[in-house]
């Protein structure tokens, strides 16, 4: 009879495992609780089942095992606790279920590593808003607040004060699915990912990779890169922090079978642990960016133990670089979508995942499942790779609908930036595209705003949008500022061109007073979308006055 494995997850996260899996020969059984999961369709049997029901899974497994070998896990989904529950109740290969739940909740994952006395924050948990009033900081500001049961960095953010502290904490709660969040000092210095194997008690580390963390209070990862860059003495403290971190949860037991995936930080005193997860990670990385750098596919490994083999095939081959790198959106609705086959048809690029469609509502990202998509390079060269994931990733350009008039008050509504000001850690959120120096602001406050043409009326707008000259700012266009996809100020300019299909030239403040009237002059209003919202705000701008929506920018037209 063809062995079975069971595997939780049907997203884009789990399609390597189903791949791997039958490659290897197994029949696999894939349960999700979204029948229009992207993967559903690759399984040789689908079942919807919610993966929070674990005493319904256990049943289901029971149902299938007087038909052969079977086996259960998950890679890149919260839900390894079902996985050991299942496990341990029918007796697969697995790691106890209460292991497991020391590995899902921060709550007693911190527990466990302030027994074992290694370097995690300091921490409190909360069960309620109403506790908010009567609980005791764990430590002085900065604190980061999480939900104890969410990933993805739903729920994830810094705090600076009080007042920050409640919002955040009714936000962390919102995202638990037990209603708990957990408080904890601030971590300061670079992250790192590991993915690691479990089998009988030893821990074989299959990467580590250094991650990309973007856009305070929220922790947005834009990418990672494997192998880390760091210092081997580094390497080695952080992965025997790690280590010591999947013992203390209970992971390492004799008889235990699967598997570790790690965030540490990389703090001024040392490393700390971020957490650990007693899965493989998701996040394209134990599926795509460890086999690409090194030659070493971690989810097969899992699978063979998971099915009681001993896992192989972990002793890198290839020195390569992986870059993965995401791209993003301000606020609005997407009204095309271009460069998509340019981007993967670049140098060295592997993959290319788009999570939107034109005519989809997006934001800027509050955690790390609001993304546009990512891209994945691969090369022999570390500068290659990330030059290839970077530009690509530059290539894939967003125009937003200019019916949307949440683009508009994105880009300019006043903002009372200066409240913050001057506080520890103040950073606005959402940050502008560029991020200005005194002088600039002081540059751009004096550029004459946009004057638009005698032929433009709110009755009946009509720009005439191939004559449209732009104030030059040539303090900004000169400078080295770059937009957060890596763009310099000309470049910016060079794509919204490209995109409206207008020149665009630029003339001097003199030559704008002295405008004939017959065409129309971007001024300061121009530059300030193109400063807050990059390219796409620049482009929205445009595409703006040549509509009935133009005056929502509060412009007054001679």
């Amino acid at each position: 009879m063809q062995e079975k494995i069971i595997i939780l997850g049907a997203g884009v996260m789990q399609g390597p495992a189903i791949r791997i899996a039958k490659e290897l020969g197994f029949f696999t059984i894939v349960l999700d609780g979204n029948s229009a999961a992207v993967n559903a369709g690759m399984a040789d049997q689908f079942e919807q089942i919610d993966l929070k029901d674990k005493e319904g899974i256990e049943v289901f497994a029971r149902s299938l095992q007087n038909s052969g070998n079977l086996g259960v896990m998950t890679a890149g989904t919260d839900f390894s606790a079902t996985v050991a529950w299942v496990a341990e109740r029918l007796g697969l290969p697995g790691i106890p279920y209460e292991a497991a739940l020391n590995a899902s909740d921060k709550g007693r994952m911190r527990a466990c590593f302030k027994q074992a006395g290694l370097p995690s924050p300091v921490f409190t948990t909360i069960t309620s808003a109403g506790e908010l009033e009567n609980t005791t900081l764990p430590a002085l500001f900065p604190l980061v607040i999480k939900p104890v049961d969410n990933m993805g960095g739903r729920g994830c953010r810094r705090v600076n004060s009080m007042e920050e502290y409640h919002e955040a904490t009714a936000d962390a709660l919102r995202f638990s699915r037990s209603g708990r969040a957990i408080v904890e000092a601030y971590m300061d210095g670079p992250e790192f990912s590991v993915d690691a194997i479990v089998y009988h008690g030893e821990i074989t580390i299959c990467g580590l990779a250094d991650r990309h963390i973007y856009f305070p209070p929220f922790f947005i990862e834009m990418g990672h890169t494997m192998p880390t860059s760091f210092a081997p003495e580094h390497q080695e403290a952080i992965l025997e922090t790690f280590c010591a971190g999947v013992h203390a949860l209970g992971l390492t037991g004799s008889e235990n079978i699967g598997a570790a995936k790690g965030d540490i930080k990389l703090t001024p005193q040392g490393p700390m642990i971020g957490e650990i997860a007693a899965r493989l990670s998701g996040g394209y990385m134990s599926g795509w960016t460890y086999p690409y750098a090194s030659g070493v596919e971690p989810i097969r490994a899992a699978i063979l133990a998971a099915m009681g083999r001993k896992p192989d095939g972990l002793v890198p081959f290839k020195t390569w670089t992986c870059a993965e790198r995401a791209f993003i959106s301000i606020p609005g609705t997407i009204k095309t979508i271009t460069g998509i086959e340019a981007a993967r048809r670049h140098p060295h690029v592997q993959d290319l995942f788009l999570r939107i469609a034109e005519g989809d509502k997006v934001s800027f990202p509050e955690n790390n499942v609001s993304k546009c998509g990512n891209i994945i390079s691969a090369a022999p060269d570390h500068a290659a790779a990330v030059e290839s994931a970077e530009t690509a990733a530059r290539s894939i350009l967003i125009r937003l609908d200019p019916a949307d008039e949440e683009t508009a008050d994105f880009l300019f509504l006043p903002r009372s930036e200066e409240l913050g000001e001057g506080n520890e850690g103040y950073c606005p959120f959402p940050p502008n595209a560029f991020t200005l120096p005194a002088d600039l602001k002081v540059a751009l406050a004096s550029i004459p705003e946009t004057f638009l043409s005698p032929s433009v009326s709110s009755e009946s707008p009509c720009l005439c949008v191939k004559n449209l000259r732009i104030i030059s700012f040539p303090a900004f266009t000169a400078s080295n500022l770059k937009d957060y996809a890596g763009r310099t100020v000309e470049e910016s300019l060079q794509v919204v061109r490209e995109i409206t299909g207008l020149p665009l030239p630029e003339i001097t403040e003199e030559n704008a007073k002295s405008s004939d009237n017959k065409s129309s002059v971007l001024g300061k209003s121009f530059w300030t979308a193109l400063v807050r919202g990059g390219y796409q705000g620049a482009v929205y701008f445009i595409d703006l006055l040549g509509g009935e929506t133009w005056k929502n920018t509060g412009l007054s037209n001679p």
